[in-house]
Protein backbone atom coordinates (compact mmCIF):
# COMPACT_ATOMS: atom_id res chain seq x y z
CA UNK A 1 0.00 0.00 0.00
CA UNK A 2 1.46 3.40 -0.91
CA UNK A 3 2.15 5.78 1.91
CA UNK A 4 2.18 9.52 2.05
CA UNK A 5 5.35 11.58 1.82
CA UNK A 6 4.04 13.37 4.91
CA UNK A 7 5.24 11.73 8.14
CA UNK A 8 1.91 10.29 9.32
CA UNK A 9 0.49 6.90 10.13
CA UNK A 10 -2.51 7.48 7.87
CA UNK A 11 -2.40 5.46 4.63
CA UNK A 12 -2.72 7.29 1.33
CA UNK A 13 -6.10 5.68 0.66
CA UNK A 14 -7.71 7.31 3.70
CA UNK A 15 -10.37 9.89 2.86
CA UNK A 16 -9.23 12.16 5.67
CA UNK A 17 -5.69 12.08 4.39
CA UNK A 18 -6.94 12.87 0.88
CA UNK A 19 -8.64 16.00 2.19
CA UNK A 20 -5.46 16.95 4.06
CA UNK A 21 -3.37 16.54 0.93
CA UNK A 22 -5.82 18.59 -1.15
CA UNK A 23 -5.76 21.39 1.41
CA UNK A 24 -1.97 21.29 1.48
CA UNK A 25 -1.41 21.18 -2.27
CA UNK A 26 -4.23 23.34 -3.64
CA UNK A 27 -4.88 25.78 -0.84
CA UNK A 28 -1.49 25.88 0.83
CA UNK A 29 -2.98 25.09 4.23
CA UNK A 30 -0.54 23.28 6.51
CA UNK A 31 -1.44 21.59 9.78
CA UNK A 32 -0.04 23.55 12.71
CA UNK A 33 2.67 21.97 14.82
CA UNK A 34 1.49 20.63 18.16
CA UNK A 35 3.37 23.36 20.00
CA UNK A 36 1.44 26.02 18.05
CA UNK A 37 -1.88 24.79 19.41
CA UNK A 38 -2.80 26.61 22.62
CA UNK A 39 -5.87 26.97 24.80
CA UNK A 40 -8.97 25.03 23.84
CA UNK A 41 -7.55 24.39 20.35
CA UNK A 42 -4.95 22.14 21.94
CA UNK A 43 -7.71 19.79 23.15
CA UNK A 44 -10.33 20.17 20.38
CA UNK A 45 -8.79 20.06 16.90
CA UNK A 46 -8.90 17.98 13.73
CA UNK A 47 -5.15 17.54 13.44
CA UNK A 48 -4.47 15.07 16.27
CA UNK A 49 -6.23 11.83 17.18
CA UNK A 50 -6.83 13.05 20.73
CA UNK A 51 -8.36 16.28 19.42
CA UNK A 52 -10.68 14.37 17.08
CA UNK A 53 -11.66 12.01 19.90
CA UNK A 54 -12.49 14.94 22.17
CA UNK A 55 -14.69 16.50 19.46
CA UNK A 56 -16.57 13.22 19.07
CA UNK A 57 -17.04 12.86 22.84
CA UNK A 58 -18.42 16.40 23.13
CA UNK A 59 -20.83 15.74 20.24
CA UNK A 60 -22.10 12.49 21.80
CA UNK A 61 -22.39 14.19 25.19
CA UNK A 62 -24.47 17.00 23.71
CA UNK A 63 -26.80 14.47 22.06
CA UNK A 64 -27.25 12.57 25.34
CA UNK A 65 -27.95 15.77 27.29
CA UNK A 66 -30.47 16.90 24.68
CA UNK A 67 -32.28 13.55 24.82
CA UNK A 68 -32.29 13.59 28.64
CA UNK A 69 -33.68 17.14 28.74
CA UNK A 70 -36.40 16.20 26.23
CA UNK A 71 -37.41 13.16 28.28
CA UNK A 72 -37.57 15.21 31.49
CA UNK A 73 -39.71 17.91 29.89
CA UNK A 74 -42.00 15.30 28.37
CA UNK A 75 -42.39 13.53 31.72
CA UNK A 76 -43.22 16.82 33.48
CA UNK A 77 -45.91 17.64 30.91
CA UNK A 78 -47.49 14.20 31.39
CA UNK A 79 -47.54 14.62 35.18
CA UNK A 80 -49.17 18.06 34.96
CA UNK A 81 -51.93 16.97 32.60
CA UNK A 82 -52.50 13.63 34.32
CA UNK A 83 -52.55 11.87 30.98
CA UNK A 84 -50.74 8.62 30.49
CA UNK A 85 -49.20 7.67 27.15
CA UNK A 86 -51.30 5.22 25.17
CA UNK A 87 -49.83 1.74 25.04
CA UNK A 88 -50.34 -0.42 21.95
Amino acid sequence: MPTSPVKTRIPLTSFGHLITEVKRQLLGIEAPATVELTGWRKHFNTYTLQGRRNCVLVTYGALVLTAAAYMMIRRNKEEKTGAKPASP
